[in-house]
């Protein structure tokens, strides 16, 4: 997969965290498309010159922590609301990504999120051809997979 493709959805979520959150994100190894148990699990695609899926991995602690300082209320459990929030960050992280492809001249749109919650492996329907990001903050860490290529 190119770096260019990977680059700006790293680049959104830095910038996404430190603007919505305070919190300033750093970058493990990349890896393949492992499985995992996630709490919740958010898929964007999308769709033009470059095409494919971003998926967003997030532990229930790590998602109750970032819904937390979203919201400035005391979050315990994963419910409605927390589903909704983190859909809403991930939308934001994405299209701030499409727009940082439109830059290098890759035009392409996101797709609604698809949430789920439950302590499974990554979707199935998910490319295992996809670079696992993992990714840590003060407050908990996260996985995020990129499979992304151009349109053909």
């Amino acid at each position: 997969m190119k770096a260019e493709y990977v680059n700006p959805v790293f680049k959104a979520v830095t910038e996404v965290f430190k603007a919505m959150l305070d919190l300033e994100v750093s970058r493990g190894a990349a890896k393949t498309l492992a499985g995992g148990k996630p709490e919740v699990e958010i898929q964007i695609k999308v769709t033009g010159d470059v095409a494919g899926s971003i998926l967003f991995q997030f532990p229930q602690e790590t998602t109750l922590n970032i819904v937390q300082i979203m919201s400035g209320m005391e979050i315990k459990e994963l419910d409605g609301f927390v589903t909704s929030a983190m859909g809403e960050i991930s939308n934001i992280i994405s299209g701030n990504a499409a727009s940082y492809l439109s830059k290098l001249n890759y035009h392409c749109d996101i797709m609604p999120p698809q949430i789920e919650v439950a302590a499974r492996a990554v979707s199935p329907q998910f490319s295992r051809e996809a670079l696992g990001i993992p990714l840590h903050t003060s407050i908990g860490d996260m996985n995020i997979y990129i499979s992304l290529s151009e349109a053909k």
